[in-house]
């Protein structure tokens, strides 16, 4: 207990420096404690496991090389998810992989299955699931990258607006009304499935 108490109390900042004095291992407590996360994100904004995957070991790479650069005084975290969110963003526009798995007829929506509450197991109600689920996962595509970025980070990590804003480098209005945007158009392609929306 104390042990695991200790690495608590160890702020992600202390752990950056023990990483510049030359104790390369201790990233390793960034991984673990950041990774997770930054695949998530990675996961939603591309809608696959394997380039996810690929963004989150891009982005750690790149996050331990330019560790000179993180300012001790900003959230280890929020710096991490914007070289993410840079480097999936990258990834969407030079490979264009949201419109390959869009029109491919892949759909990854097995993981958006926790978002919907299961308050009735009956068929017809694990059917209307799977319906918004595949609404859901169509509207995130037509929504662009910043978009998706900022829906995804606010909607399914619950990160507060100045996280956002920080992983995307825009101040938190602009957040608002991407997030806004994107917002409306999801309503308007669940509207069918789910009609009045709040």
């Amino acid at each position: 207990m104390p042990a695991s108490n200790h690495q608590m109390e160890e702020g992600d900042a202390a752990i950056v420096q023990r990483v510049r004095d030359g104790e390369v291992e201790a990233f390793r407590l960034l991984v673990e404690r950041h990774g997770r996360s930054l695949y998530v994100l990675a996961h939603r904004m591309t809608g696959n496991a394997t380039d996810a995957e690929d963004i989150v070991q891009e982005a750690l790479m790149k996050a331990y090389r330019q560790l000179d650069r993180f300012e001790s005084r900003a959230e280890f975290g929020t710096w991490l998810h914007r070289i993410g969110v840079n480097c999936a963003l990258d990834h969407l526009r030079n490979r264009k992989v949201l419109a390959q798995h869009l029109s491919d007829g892949e759909d990854d929506t097995g993981a958006l299955a926790d978002r919907i509450p299961a308050t009735d197991p009956a068929p017809d109600q694990r059917l209307a699931d799977a319906q918004i689920l595949q609404r859901v996962e169509g509207a995130l595509g037509t929504l662009s990258a910043a978009e998706r970025a900022a829906f995804v980070m606010r909607h399914f990590q619950e990160l507060p607006l100045c996280e956002i804003a920080g992983a995307l480098g825009i101040k938190e209005n602009a957040v608002k009304n991407t997030i806004f945007r994107a917002v409306q158009k999801v309503r308007r392609a669940l509207e069918p499935v789910v009609g009045d929306l709040r």
